[in-house]
């Protein structure tokens, strides 16, 4: 009977170790700002898609990318476009906890197709700014998934990275 508690001891202290261990990882991660690797992708793939956006559409702007956790989690970025004629795009900083290199594939370009749109003053409303001119220019900046919503079977595939 001894033995049969001491499994229990250690199987609790353990298991309480690992939750203490997840959520300081948690809390560091939402109380400090992103790792300088992350910011370096993130900032690499704006720059491929600045490139791009002048190549490919004649744009010739600097699109702010700020990575916030205001967003409502809900949403994994938002291009807008102020009425001082100002571009910005938002991430959302906790989407990135979820899967970094799905943020930096698909929402960034996805976004940034957005701020091209604005750019070349193509504003619709036609199924929420995701028409087929705004399709044109996530494909032209090689958006992997050019849709409307998120797939969220495409965040935890990618996550298992078993494909």
């Amino acid at each position: 009977m001894k033995n049969i508690y001491s499994i229990f001891f250690t199987i609790t202290v353990v298991a309480s170790i690992g939750l203490v261990y997840i959520w300081w990882n948690d809390y560091q991660f939402d109380k400090n700002p992103l790792n300088q690797e992350l910011q370096t992708k993130i900032d690499k793939k704006v720059k491929e898609l600045r490139i791009k956006a002048y190549q490919k559409f004649g744009v010739v702007r600097k699109i702010p990318v700020i990575v916030t956790d205001e967003l409502s989690s809900r949403h994994y970025g938002m291009a807008v476009y102020t009425k001082n004629d100002e571009i910005i795009i938002y991430l959302n900083k906790k989407r990135f906890k979820e899967n970094e290199q799905y943020m930096i594939d698909d929402v960034i370009p996805h976004e940034y197709a957005h701020a091209i749109t604005f750019a070349i003053g193509h504003f619709s409303n036609k199924n929420r700014g995701h028409d087929e001119v705004w399709q044109d220019i996530c494909r032209k900046l090689d958006g992997k998934r050019c849709g409307r919503f998120v797939n969220h079977d495409d965040i935890l595939i990618e996550k298992t990275n078993l494909f």
